[in-house]
């Protein structure tokens, strides 16, 4: 897996439940989902690269 993929989908993992805490906070609905969002497709990020690991393995 590559370090710089797995990095940028923790990043946008933690900027997903930051805006998702903020939209808590302020009550807008609009921030929560959006953060909700990126904390989904950060998850997506994580298992194709994990899918991608486990055949690199498979083929080595």
């Amino acid at each position: 897996m590559s370090t710089e993929d797995r990095a940028k989908a923790t990043a946008k993992n933690i900027e997903g439940k930051a805006q998702e805490m903020m939209g808590e906070v302020t009550g807008d609905p609009g921030d929560k989902a959006e953060g909700k969002g990126k904390q989904a497709e950060a998850k997506v990020q994580h298992t194709v690269e994990n899918a991608k690991e486990k055949v690199k393995k498979a083929i080595d």
